[in-house]
């Protein structure tokens, strides 16, 4: 399943989101390819998605969490990558 969390994450002058599957990258790459999230939005567990964008990936199907969620979430299912990692 893929889940995102509120757009609270500042950067760059902006609102990010966190995009996530629990169930593999290539589920999660194929979301965000399917959305228009492009590639370099990937970084190393999850996509960052603009504010703008968070009620379209919802209206396409990821399910919105808590950011504590997101990190429990890519944590259970081994797909957690720390930088440096």
């Amino acid at each position: 399943m893929i889940y995102v969390d509120p757009p609270e994450w500042p950067g760059h002058g902006r609102l990010w989101s966190h995009l996530i599957s629990d169930e593999s990258f290539e589920e999660l790459h194929a979301f965000a390819e399917r959305v228009g999230i492009p590639r370099q939005a990937f970084e190393r567990d999850h996509y960052d998605v603009i504010a703008d964008r968070y009620p379209s990936v919802i209206e396409a199907g990821a399910q919105p969490v808590s950011t504590r969620r997101i990190v429990e979430l890519l944590q259970q299912s081994g797909l957690r990558r720390r930088k440096g990692s």
